[in-house]
């Protein structure tokens, strides 16, 4: 790859600066993209922001920025981006910077901060090779998470497609399940988390197949059933729902016919249910009755304690006495069966015994 240094003034960075939502983003006369297919979104915070405008404010140095030469002699953004899309919104007036807006600013400080010079390296190569740039060359802070950077390495039609449902703060997916998904959209999280339901975990080679795809339709519509699925055998909504794997239980259990106000019932029952540990497991666990979602909670030191004295070290299975660190608290009556994890309910066996009928 070819790079040269170039010295560009904010003044020709912020011409004819566009955010045109789907249709991305340009700057610079409208010869540089500064979100091309593989970018992330803007990420940055207020603080990291403001940080950005007071590097220009007190003539202080900014991170050198690349950019990629297309054929046509235009630019697109390898890194840059937040600091990019930071500088021409203050600019062009969409946020304040210590109460001042750039338009309220002295003529002076406006012209300073307009012949402030960014140090840009333009870089020549082929596309494999602007990639790994994208991927190793980052701001400090702003790690790429895992699907920004697998939209690096996999970007094209279908890609293009599936962030206008799955990446946009406002997009079709975060209205339908912000309450069900967790992790932020602009991170890609939703996106990640809709490619993982539909290939059941096998993101990357999902991606790979379906990279040159015209369009995402098929995906979305998939993440589509999964919610509906869940808004119809759910219909009460509680705070544990988000970030349930949903995906996955849909395709375990979307086939069954299930009946929505038993599942409520017992949802409810188990919600007030002291010895249930992990509430969000709830939902798992009334579809497959698989205890280990719920973290049932264990008997504590002083109950073990108390119950090893009464039963003077003895396992009552074996009829043999155990140090207190070879033996472990078992529930008499089950859980499943409405046993309690209580004193009363609490026996101490020796781990072998215990084992056995763990085991049975």
């Amino acid at each position: 790859m070819e790079i040269k240094l170039h010295q560009i003034k904010v003044r020709d960075l912020v011409k004819d600066y566009c955010d045109n939502a789907e249709n991305g983003v340009r700057a610079y006369s409208g010869q540089l993209d500064v979100r091309p297919p593989y970018q992330r979104e803007f990420v940055y915070k207020d603080k990291q922001r403001d940080a950005v405008i007071e590097t220009l404010t007190q003539g202080f140095p900014l991170n050198v920025m690349y950019w990629a030469v297309r054929e046509d002699g235009t630019y697109e953004i390898i890194d840059g981006q937040q600091r990019t899309i930071s500088i021409c919104q203050y600019v062009t007036g969409d946020f304040a910077y210590m109460f001042r807006y750039f338009h309220n600013l002295a003529d002076d400080e406006q012209q300073q901060i307009l012949d402030y010079e960014l140090q840009v390296y333009l870089c020549s190569g082929t596309d494999s090779e602007k990639l790994r740039w994208f991927k190793t060359i980052n701001i400090a802070g702003e790690e790429l998470t895992d699907q920004e950077l697998r939209n690096a390495v996999y970007a094209g039609s279908w890609l293009a497609d599936a962030k206008r449902y799955f990446s946009k703060g406002n997009c079709a997916a975060y209205n339908m399940a912000s309450k069900y998904v967790s992790g932020e959209v602009n991170r890609q999280a939703y996106l990640e988390t809709a490619i993982r339901w539909i290939s059941e975990g096998n993101i990357e080679t999902y991606m790979a197949k379906h990279q040159h795809d015209a369009g995402a339709v098929a995906l979305w519509n998939h993440f589509s059933n999964v919610i509906s699925w869940v808004k119809a055998i759910f219909p009460k909504y509680r705070k544990e729902m988000k970030g349930v794997d949903w995906g996955t239980l849909y395709r375990l259990h979307h086939d069954r016919d299930l009946d929505a106000q038993k599942l409520e019932t017992e949802v409810g029952r188990l919600m007030q249910d002291s010895d249930v540990q992990r509430k969000r497991g709830i939902y798992e666990y009334v579809l497959d009755y698989d205890e280990r979602h719920l973290d049932l909670r264990a008997f504590d030191d002083n109950t073990k304690r108390e119950v090893y004295e009464r039963q003077l070290g003895i396992c009552p299975v074996c009829g043999k006495h155990f140090a207190i660190e070879h033996m472990e608290a078992d529930h008499i009556t089950p859980w499943c069966q409405g046993g309690r994890t209580t004193a009363d309910n609490c026996q101490m066996l020796c781990k072998e015994c215990n084992r056995r009928k763990s085991g049975k």
